[in-house]
């Protein structure tokens, strides 16, 4: 047995799980969004005490790497190296958009896409207003363009939705309905950023020995953290 755990905290959900031999065993996740300091540590807890492993049987801990929240990859870093650490077990990180891509091009059947000559996947992960942390990908993973911070308009992918149907998900992807109207665009909903839809990269990664440095290892923000200050706060 070769449990590994599984965390992804990128965007608005919190999501635990556990694997066995790349399978899902167990799952625990929450969409309320801005708690993720508090639910990690619960879930987690929770996850192993109810399928009687202790820490220092995991295999490995795997993480997103991201773009996403940098608020929320910092915890789910935290956790997942202070894990490591005490277990002394190997660092996994695979990106949040590539496991959203596989699992999206794993179940395109359940997920009705239609079939089509040529198909490319473009995964969103909102950022603000109209800009998405996004990335492009053929069938067999492989990146097209890669992950980008991108200001969505109708000009956005034209080129690529001239000859190839694209299919857009992804939390930031509905927010891109209106604007992105091409025949060839094809949006799938309520696709999330899940650790359950990491299950495969990751036993991939752990089947290939693809570690992380524990020390080192930092999530990819794509972008600095910007720090606000209400107006209501400052002094005139």
């Amino acid at each position: 047995m070769a449990p590994i755990l599984i965390i992804e905290t990128s965007t608005e959900v919190c999501s635990v799980a556990l694997i066995n031999e790349g399978k899902l065993i167990d799952l625990t996740e929450s969409r309320e969004g801005q708690n993720h300091a508090r639910l990690v540590t619960v879930f987690t807890q929770d996850l192993l005490s109810r399928n009687n492993i202790k820490p220092a049987e995991l295999a490995a801990v795997a993480i997103s790497r991201g773009p996403g929240s940098y608020t929320g990859l910092r915890i789910g870093v935290s956790a997942a190296k202070g894990i490591c650490y005490a277990a002394r077990i190997p660092l996994i990180a695979v990106g949040t958009l590539e496991a959203m891509t596989k699992h999206i091009a794993l179940n395109r059947d359940q997920l009705n896409i239609p079939e089509a000559k040529q198909t490319l996947f473009c995964p969103m992960i909102d950022a603000r207003r109209m800009e998405v942390y996004s990335m492009l990908l053929d069938e067999n993973g492989e990146v097209i363009k890669p992950i980008t911070a991108e200001i969505i308009d109708e000009s956005f992918l034209a080129d690529e939705l001239t000859e190839n149907q694209v299919v857009f998900f992804g939390n930031g992807s509905e927010k891109c309905k209106k604007v992105i109207t091409s025949p060839n665009a094809v949006f799938v909903s309520n696709i999330n950023a899940s650790a359950q839809h990491m299950c495969e990269l990751v036993w991939q990664a752990y089947s290939n020995k693809q570690f992380e440095d524990v020390a080192y290892f930092e999530p990819y923000y794509l972008k600095d953290f910007v720090a606000t200050v209400s107006k209501k706060n400052m002094l005139g």
